[in-house]
């Protein structure tokens, strides 16, 4: 084997080999367990994988503008607990609009931190992420959250509900991918997104105003979160006040599976959605072979480990380091 082929392989690995390694798991899981690729079952992942993929895509918005967000799982956390509490005080009509306000509030506070004040965004997002956790817990008293007439209320429509035989968070999902593509792709906010994530003081150079930039990619994902709260409080009609505690991790997995650059400015919505589907289809096939739940974050862990791996062997265009 030529030392050509050597790199070719080595580049096709370095930018396809998630695919092909999810190809393989897809290959064997359905192999090991003929359930796995039943029509029912491939719905149901799609299904559940629904609320990690729509906090995926406001995420996917964050890493390509050259940022982080670890603050998304206590900030779900947040959303559903305040949704089901305000159900019963307000009703559904004007709890769902005041835990969006207030679930973007606390995103734009988070933009404004590393948008103006320019402070590094891992370590405002850790620092939120305990502190998000700590007002839900107050909120809640420490208690969790149901809804009192879970008979008599059309508010789990969102979570339960279906359209034409397919399931409502499938499409939300799926209308919130499309509509983040067209906004990524073909606005002149979402090239400045690009801009701002691929190389900051250039974009600011050229009159790009990256501070305001910055924090709207904040705003999307607490967007974003706040539909996922609402999905997830929709379909169980109740919850636990860590409920999102650790998603931060999978949603991170899930933008870089997809091909977003831990070093900003490129990704896009399609690529994340699929590394959503990776992870759904993977912990599904651990499951169908009767391995514990808790293996899933082993797997997660080598995952993302993985995917960095092949992240910077794409921009080096070799999978070794030339100085190992």
């Amino acid at each position: 084997m030529t030392g050509m082929t050597k790199q070719r392989i080595g580049n096709i690995l370095a930018k396809q080999g998630i695919l092909i390694a999810f190809a393989v798991f897809m290959i064997g899981f359905a192999i090991a367990n003929q359930r796995f690729i039943a029509i029912d079952n491939i719905s149901g992942v799609i299904r559940s994988s629904a609320i990690l993929g729509v906090m995926a895509l406001g995420v996917t918005f964050v890493v390509i503008g050259g940022n982080f967000d670890l603050s998304v799982g206590s900030m779900m956390s947040f959303s559903t607990i305040v949704v089901l509490d305000l159900h019963d005080k307000l009703g559904p009509a004007l709890a769902i609009p005041a835990m969006f306000g207030l679930t973007m509030a606390l995103g734009a506070f988070i933009g404004f931190l590393v948008g103006y004040m320019k402070l590094n965004s891992l370590i405002v997002t850790l620092g939120m992420l305990s502190a998000i956790h700590g007002l839900t817990l107050t909120w809640s008293g420490g208690k969790n959250m149901d809804i009192a007439d879970k008979a008599g209320t059309w508010f789990s429509v969102f979570g339960q509900g279906r359209i034409l035989g397919v399931p409502v968070p499938i499409l939300i999902f799926a209308g919130l991918a499309i509509f983040f593509t067209v906004v990524l792709m073909k606005t002149p906010f979402g090239r400045k997104v690009y801009a701002v994530g691929g190389n900051g003081q250039a974009a600011t150079f050229s009159g790009i105003p990256r501070a305001r930039i910055v924090f709207l990619t904040y705003v999307i994902s607490a967007f974003c979160v706040a539909t996922a709260g609402l999905l997830q409080a929709s379909r169980s009609l109740g919850s636990q006040n860590t409920v999102g505690q650790g998603m931060e991790l999978q949603v991170l997995a899930a933008v870089i599976l997809g091909g977003a650059s831990l070093m900003g400015g490129s990704g896009t919505i399609f690529k994340t959605v699929i590394g959503v589907l990776i992870l759904g289809f993977i912990q599904n096939g651990l499951l169908l072979m009767g391995l514990a739940f808790y293996v899933q974050y082993v797997v997660t862990w080598g995952i993302i480990i993985l995917a960095v791996w092949l992240d910077v062997a794409a921009k080096r265009g070799r999978l070794w380091s030339p100085t190992a």
